[in-house]
């Protein structure tokens, strides 16, 4: 969803960072090959992934909802020389697919892939965190947030993707529309939680930064 003109929003992706061309050929392939393709990050969405992952200069991420790789490849973009990308995801399918392009990049040893419940997958990661992005089934969110939230370190930033959800947070609710109530509650919680501090960024269909004081 835009929420500018595509003429402004054309604008903005031509002067900002060009798509790498590994990213360029894993989105032909997934329009190609892939249900559901518009779930990709994206060329625009994907460069600020990686802006801000270079900002933040982390050592460990944590990616929930994998897809077919492309928002971690622009995660891994900031990964200090020895950081590790862990990415979870449920689709069996799209193992080999996520493999291959990681491989052809430089980072494929640091990206490290699970298979699974992201809820049963977080809790054997023996390790801290120093970015989570969150992009994975959106009834989760509330759930996801309190497994990780112990599991960043101090500094650390949470993207949360999806928060806008198509406009639907400003809309009249309706009474079997689990996902919205979802998305309503998680953007509530990031706001008034007490161990962050959060910004929306109205980009693409909505992200969160939050950071942990």
């Amino acid at each position: 969803m835009h929420f500018i003109s595509d003429e402004l929003d054309d604008y903005v992706v031509q002067h900002s960072a060009d798509e790498p061309e590994l990213l360029q050929a894993l989105t032909r392939e997934t329009y190609q090959k892939i249900l559901q393709p518009r779930m990709l990050s994206g060329h625009y969405q994907g460069r600020v992934l990686s802006m801000l992952s270079k900002l933040i200069r982390p050592k460990t991420i944590l990616e929930l909802g994998t897809f077919t790789g492309y928002s971690a490849l622009c995660l891994a973009e900031g990964l200090q020389n020895d950081g590790v990308l862990h990415t979870i995801d449920i689709n069996e399918e799209l193992v080999g697919f996520q493999r291959k392009y990681f491989d052809q990049s430089k980072y494929g040893a640091q990206i490290h892939q699970h298979l699974g419940p992201a809820l049963e997958i977080i809790p054997t990661l023996n390790t801290t965190f120093d970015l989570v992005f969150m992009d994975a089934d959106k009834p989760n969110y509330i759930n996801y947030f309190h497994q990780i939230i112990d599991k960043l370190n101090p500094g650390g930033v949470i993207l949360s993707d999806n928060v806008l959800w198509s406009g639907k947070v400003i809309e009249a609710i309706d009474k079997n529309d689990a996902s919205t109530k979802i998305v309503l509650e998680y953007n509530r919680l990031l706001k008034e939680d007490h161990r962050l501090e959060t910004v929306l960024l109205p980009i693409r269909d909505g992200l969160t930064v939050s950071v942990k004081k």
